[in-house]
């Protein structure tokens, strides 16, 4: 790999953005490339986490389209260039996760019909999360799924999830539920000093997340709302219901990393331990959150595990 050699601050010229409309009319932005080569290998289907943009994440893509994929990455209903679902063009609002996995059903079988199999879904930190909510719920059927940094637990939570939900609750009711559950910075939009130790330990791929905002504007996006706060929390209740997990028998990787500060990285564990066809690869403090977006040593293995696993999907097709 020469990370080098792609310019991560300009959208490829292989690639084409444009709108999908949901059945109730709301735009919701996708890239699309068409894959290398001659004959696809398959394809991909990628969604970033919460407050992220599929710009963050062009060098992967391109990268899978390199390597001979299908590749498309949307953002979510009411984040990145998809709108806003709150009250102001900051606060990252939703009124129930159901929402987005009924974007992820409809978007899947016309997604599906227009590309070449394999068929692979993957997200980031909440777009794992919702995708594997969506394989949970039979709403989707890929042939494989990736997680990086899945969202299963937040970080920092020692109580049950459903004591935590009733918290959330209870702080949802007094007040308007798209309110900021926590502090962004002092002026609204700013990046928060320090932000970085929680997502890369590298700086240049941090500031492409700054480029892009400063030149996309309505990229920008700061704390979650505590409607959110507490729809996460019942949507993890969806996934770690009993029989949920072992009833998923598509194959599955997961990249984590013991020094997330942003996700429960032990919730993972467990959600790996009880699915029957995953394989776990764990990173430690050489990596934080975005491992998709880390320094070139932590970035490659990752994406060499990945390329290995869509090549055993390959064979399985």
């Amino acid at each position: 790999m020469n990370p080098a050699a792609f310019d991560r601050r300009a959208i490829p010229a292989e690639a084409a953005e444009s709108c999908w409309m949901a059945a109730d009319g709301h735009a919701i932005r996708r890239i699309d490339w068409p894959g290398a080569g001659e004959t696809p290998r398959g394809s991909i289907l990628f969604f970033p986490g919460r407050g992220d943009n599929y710009e963050k994440y062009l060098e992967t893509l391109h990268h899978w389209h390199e390597q001979g994929w299908r590749v498309t990455a949307a953002d979510w209903r009411g984040q990145a260039g998809s709108g806003r679902l709150g009250q102001d063009a900051v606060t990252g609002h939703v009124d129930d996760f159901g929402d987005w996995i009924d974007d992820l059903a409809e978007f899947w079988p016309r997604w599906r019909a227009e590309t070449p199999g394999p068929h692979v879904l993957a997200g980031h930190s909440m777009g794992g999360h919702l995708v594997l909510r969506g394989v949970v719920e039979k709403r989707v059927d890929p042939d494989g799924i990736m997680l990086s940094a899945p969202m299963l637990g937040y970080y920092g939570t020692f109580l049950p999830v459903g004591v935590m939900r009733k918290v959330a609750g209870l702080i949802r009711r007094f007040g308007h539920p798209a309110r900021p559950a926590w502090k962004w910075s002092e002026k609204p939009g700013e990046i928060p000093v320090g932000r970085i130790n929680l997502l890369t330990h590298d700086k240049d791929r941090y500031e492409d997340e700054l480029w892009w905002r400063e030149k996309r504007p309505e990229l920008v996006m700061g704390p979650g709302s505590w409607g959110w706060v507490e729809q996460g929390y019942a949507s993890m209740q969806v996934i770690f219901a009993p029989g949920a997990l072992e009833a998923v028998t598509i194959p599955t990787l997961i990249l984590a990393t013991s020094n997330d500060k942003l996700v429960d990285a032990k919730a993972i564990e467990r959600a790996a331990a009880r699915l029957p066809n995953c394989k776990l690869v764990r990173f430690g403090k050489e990596a934080h959150h975005e491992i998709l977006r880390e320094v070139d040593e932590v970035r490659d293995r990752a994406i060499g595990e990945m390329d290995a696993f869509l090549a055993t999907l390959e064979r399985r097709d």
